[in-house]
């Protein structure tokens, strides 16, 4: 099976979708831009079009450009000339600053998609330990695309360590992610600043973690946040049993199946609503392959299905 993921390189244990190129501590950027496949250019080229079957009509289309890859001259895609592309060594450059200076480690970084979305993902270095050894990492990723499918995206994550489930850090109304579209110039300042790259949004994102790690629910709480989270309500006259495979496999998850599913701040909380929820779109929803799972969980379906999740639960608390 082909993959989306077609290049990427990573530091310390192996990612959980199981891809990539192992890399020592501390490389240079420049050695991240060759590992992880990320060391081409896209490059821009005018639409032609061919008005007759001879070949020796070409004519161009100037309200669109073309955007393809210096290395392999493979096309990404047809997008309008006031398109701002954002290049692969952007997207790392754009970490220099925090590496150096700022404490960060970069992780993993790559390709997907054969070059039309693009992504690093660095430790913050920040990190909190909840109520029976949960401890909970903070990241910051950078993605971008060539195709219109997403805005450059800065974005706070949080990585559970226990099972490696990944949550967009959402505090509140705040959603802890700078978008630059691509009709703008991206502007690598204007975005750390936007962030508050500081401690304030961590310590308010881990504040509401452990509000949620206290919040017992009730069998019947529980059901319904699965229902409420999957938009599958119960159907009146119809007997409860009738419930579908993702509703069975994220009530299994929260009763015990799920990695950390026991811990003392996780088990019948609201913490653990959220958890079997991340676990079941990071690693247990259907996918066609990892590097799939991967696209939605960061950037997809899956992605606004976790932010669905945290946002219910936090309700469970105010």
């Amino acid at each position: 099976m082909s993959h989306l993921i077609e290049s990427m390189a990573f530091v310390g244990a192996t990612p959980w979708h199981g891809l990539g190129n192992p890399l020592s501590p501390q490389q240079p950027l420049e050695v991240w831009l060759s590992e992880a496949g990320m060391d081409w250019r896209i490059e821009q080229s005018d639409v032609l079009f061919n008005v007759a079957d001879d070949g020796m009509h070409i004519r161009p289309f100037t309200d669109s450009k073309v955007l393809y890859r210096s290395d392999s001259l493979a096309p990404l895609s047809v997008v309008s000339p006031r398109y701002k592309v954002v290049q692969p060594s952007e997207v790392l450059e754009f970490y220099r600053d925090l590496v150096s200076a700022g404490g960060f480690e970069l992780e993993t970084a790559g390709v997907l998609k054969g070059g039309r979305k693009l992504w690093a993902l660095a430790k913050t270095g920040q990190e909190a330990l909840l109520k029976g050894g949960d401890r909970v990492k903070a990241y910051l990723l950078l993605a971008t695309s060539c195709d219109g499918t997403l805005c450059t995206t800065a974005q706070f994550t949080s990585v559970r360590v226990v099972c490696n489930n990944t949550l967009q850090m959402a505090v509140k109304d705040r959603t802890g992610a700078v978008k630059v579209p691509h009709s703008t110039v991206f502007d690598p300042q204007s975005v750390k600043e936007a962030l508050g790259l500081g401690l304030s949004a961590w310590d308010r994102f881990i504040g509401n973690i452990k509000q949620l790690s206290q919040r017992s629910v009730s069998p019947e709480e529980s059901c319904q946040f699965f229902r409420e989270v999957l938009d599958e309500p119960l159907v009146e006259g119809t007997a409860d049993t009738m419930t579908s495979k993702a509703l069975q496999q994220v009530s299994a998850l929260y009763s015990g199946g799920g990695m950390g599913s026991l811990l003392a701040g996780t088990k019948g909380t609201a913490w653990g609503l959220v958890n079997a929820m991340t676990e079941y779109v990071d690693h247990r929803r259907r996918a066609r392959s990892q590097d799939y799972r991967l696209d939605s969980a960061w950037f997809g379906q899956g992605a606004q299905l976790k932010g669905k999740a945290l946002e219910h639960a936090l309700a469970l608390v105010e």
